[in-house]
C-alpha cells in the first residue's frame, strides 16, 4: 500500500475542510489514501457535538462549526497540523483503534526526543504530565476518515486561554519548545510522517 503526502504549506481552515470532504465525497476504492500537512492562521474549530460555552473569549480569532468529532480546538502558526484521509478498509482498522494509532505515532515521536508522553482514554489527545501537547479528531464517511491531529510546535499559546480547549475548563497546553525539543517543524512533521505511515501499515510514501 502506498501513501500519499501532500504539503499544502499554509492555508485557511474553511476552503481545506471543504476540500477534504470534496475528496471523501469524490473518492473510490481505487483512490490511493492521503495525508495532507497544512500550517493555519489563526483559527477556533468547533466540533460536532461541541458547546458554546467552551468559548470563553474568541476576541478577533474566527470560529468555525466543523463536523469532526470532538469539542474547541485552535490552530495556529507553528503547529503542525495531518488530515488523515484514509480508507478503514484498506488499513483494516476501526476508528477507536486508528485514534490509537495516532496517538502512539505522536507518543513514538516524543520518545525520540526523551519526553515521555501518553494517552487519556476518556480525551483523546497525547499529554505531556497532563499538559495537552496534540489534540485529535476524525470524521468518518462511507468508512473513509478526514481531519486528524494537531501538534503544538512553537506557536503562542495564549489563544488556548481564550477557551476550554476540547471542552475541559483550566486544561493546561504545551508544545515541543517547552519540552526543550528543539528539532524544526519540518524534521518533525518528516518523522511524525514516518511513524503514522508505519503505525497504519504503508509501505511507503509518495509526497506531491
Amino acid at each position: 500500500m502506498t501513501l500519499v503526502v501532500r504539503h499544502l504549506g499554509q492555508r485557511p481552515y474553511l476552503p481545506t475542510w471543504h476540500a477534504m470532504q470534496d475528496f471523501t465525497n469524490q473518492r473510490t476504492p481505487n483512490t490511493p489514501s492521503e495525508l495532507w500537512v497544512v500550517e493555519h492562521p489563526p483559527v477556533y474549530t468547533q466540533g460536532q457535538a461541541g458547546k458554546a460555552e467552551h468559548i470563553l473569549e474568541p476576541g478577533d480569532i474566527p470560529v468555525i462549526q466543523t463536523d469532526r468529532g470532538g469539542q474547541i480546538t485552535y490552530h495556529g502558526p507553528g503547529q503542525i497540523v495531518i488530515y488523515l484521509l484514509l480508507s478503514l478498509r484498506e488499513i483494516g482498522l476501526g476508528v477507536r483503534a486508528l485514534v490509537s494509532a495516532m496517538e502512539h505515532s505522536l507518543i513514538q515521536l516524543l520518545a525520540q526526543y526523551d519526553v515521555i508522553a501518553e494517552a487519556n482514554p476518556k480525551a483523546p489527545g497525547v499529554y505531556v504530565q497532563n499538559a495537552k501537547i496534540a489534540a485529535l479528531g476524525l470524521r468518518v464517511r462511507r468508512s473513509y476518515t478526514y481531519h486528524g491531529l494537531a501538534l503544538n510546535v512553537d506557536m503562542d499559546l495564549r489563544p488556548f486561554t481564550r477557551i476550554n480547549p476540547c471542552g475541559y475548563p483550566h486544561l493546561v497546553v504545551t508544545q515541543t519548545k517547552d519540552q526543550d525539543i528543539f528539532a524544526t517543524q519540518t524534521t518533525l512533521t518528516c518523522q511524525l510522517i514516518d511513524q503514522l505511515r508505519t503505525h497504519l501499515g504503508y509501505g511507503q510514501c509518495m509526497h506531491g
